[in-house]
């Protein structure tokens, strides 16, 4: 859409008056008179968008921490348990170690998958949640429960690799975004000038120079242009779950547009939103000369990733009739794991998968059944097991007071969003792990996760008024507050267990 000099006076700001004058000079010598070529609207189609070379590919990303970094990045946020950290340290390490081999050696070594064994609490799922804020490589976290046997209605196990391929496409899809983002805002900017100004000419490198200008200075922001994006068709009714569907429906799709051409849709709209699409739609074409569903199984294939919570919830104890049981997500899904993990080809959307050399890691409590109770073949496959210890009560404190974003600063930092000023007496904070050292052995042991009813209940009352009290008020926590406020928490303790 063209603009005219005085509706650029009336929507920006003083700062840019130079500059706009500068741009009404060209714009009265350089822009074409004729009423009917200036009352039609330049329009940008994404079919003309020109063809850039990509750069070259980086090499492997040079983001490969240590072992004792891992620890000590999972040290900063979890408590204890040494052994599991160790292990899973090393695992990711040696997703690194196996990539620098030699091609002939590389084929021969396989992971070592893990199995933690502990109770409820203690830090399993965490260690998973870390992992992957930490690790570059695709990575997915799953819950044995949800998964069905083949034949039954539900989710089979194949699911797991084809969620690991989404998560890698996202994971590829982002790096070279990065990579080509300045370019294709460069490219952008340049889209947006012609729109305004129109096409390149030699006359017009001072009006185009002045309107760039004012677009990077914001001062166009709130100008109204028309562009065509590309349109997005809903495919919400799809099941994604279903690698042969959705490539029947990115075929239909294809060929309803009418081949190459991708629909479009027209849109009028300001400057500062039109130039985030235009953006994107740079970014599509840019990504086109890149083969994303390539890099993205070979990622998944040399470095993916699993980590499978909650597999003893997925056993049954081989004692009496319970060992045969009819629960369609019981042995079953064993049975279907078993392959995956030592090794077959999972066909998804973005092609063929081969989970040989993709590291899993099992995690379970083992409170009703016991590690012997999961199928042989299956224990076989996770050869690398770590006993994780019961948190007692001065990990309850560590846990209360050293990690980064532990749940004494939480509160803290929630309370200073009322104006107060909460602090917690050392003799307090003792007393909080103490007491759910305590209704863990009495109660039921839940590990850290008692940490919270028990704070909670602490903080009932103060939280309740903290809107209340005046700004820059002081609330201190002592020990015997916290007494106070489970009396009667202790008190029915030993009764609790048996009360519905």
């Amino acid at each position: 859409m063209m603009l005219s000099s005085p509706r650029l006076l009336q929507q920006v700001s003083r700062s840019g008056r130079a500059s706009i004058r500068t741009a009404n000079r060209w714009l009265s010598t350089s822009v074409p008179t004729d009423d009917a070529k200036a009352a039609e609207p330049v329009t940008l189609v994404v079919d003309d968008l020109p063809h850039v070379v990509p750069p070259e590919e980086d090499n492997e990303l040079a983001k490969n921490l240590k072992p004792n970094q891992i620890v000590a990045a999972l040290d900063r946020h979890i408590v204890g348990q040494p052994d599991a950290k160790r292990a899973v340290a090393i695992a990711m390490r040696n997703r690194w170690r196996r990539r620098q081999l030699p091609d002939d050696l590389r084929k021969e070594v396989t992971p070592r998958n893990v199995l933690l064994v502990g109770p409820t609490g203690c830090g399993k799922t965490e260690v998973a949640r870390r992992m992957a804020m930490m690790n570059d490589a695709p990575f997915l976290k799953v819950e044995a429960t949800k998964f069905t046997e083949v034949g039954y209605h539900g989710r089979d196990v194949d699911q797991i690799i084809r969620d690991l391929m989404d998560v890698s496409m996202q994971l590829a899809k982002k790096k070279h975004t990065d990579k080509y983002k300045e370019q294709a805002e460069a490219m952008a900017e340049e889209r947006i000038v012609d729109i305004l100004v129109g096409p390149k000419s030699e006359n017009a490198a001072r009006g185009r120079e002045s309107f760039r200008e004012m677009l990077r200075q914001g001062l166009l922001d709130t100008q109204d242009i028309e562009i065509d994006v590309p349109h997005k068709q809903n495919q919400n009714d799809l099941d994604a779950t279903n690698p042969q569907i959705v490539a029947m429906s990115d075929l239909m799709q294809r060929m309803a547009s009418g081949g190459k051409k991708q629909q479009t849709e027209r849109k009028k709209l300001p400057i500062a939103e039109a130039k985030s699409i235009i953006v994107e739609v740079e970014l599509e074409r840019l990504l086109e000369n890149v083969d994303l569903k390539k890099s993205a199984v070979a990622a998944v294939e040399e470095s993916g990733i699993v980590f499978i919570d909650e597999i003893d919830k997925i056993c049954s104890p081989r004692d009496g009739f319970s060992s045969r049981s009819a629960d369609a997500s019981a042995e079953g899904v064993q049975r279907d794991l078993l392959p995956l993990i030592e090794g077959t080809t999972i066909n998804t959307k973005h092609g063929n998968v081969n989970t040989d050399y993709i590291l899993f890691i099992g995690s379970g409590a083992f409170h009703g059944a016991k590690v012997s109770d999961l199928l042989p073949e299956l224990q076989g496959r996770l050869p690398i097991r770590v006993e994780l210890a019961g948190l007692t009560e001065d990990d309850l404190y560590k846990i209360l007071t050293e990690p980064v974003a532990n749940l004494l600063r939480q509160q803290v930092e929630l309370m200073g969003t009322e104006g107060i000023e909460l602090e917690f007496e050392d003799d307090a904070i003792r007393e909080i792990a103490r007491l759910a050292a305590q209704l863990n052995k009495t109660v039921e042991n839940i590990g850290a996760r008692r940490l919270h009813a028990v704070l909670e209940r602490v903080m009932e009352l103060i939280s309740f008024e903290a809107a209340e009290m005046e700004k820059g008020s002081k609330i201190v926590v002592d020990r015997q507050a916290v007494l106070d406020r489970l009396k009667d928490v202790t008190m029915k303790a030993d009764v609790s267990r048996y009360i519905l």
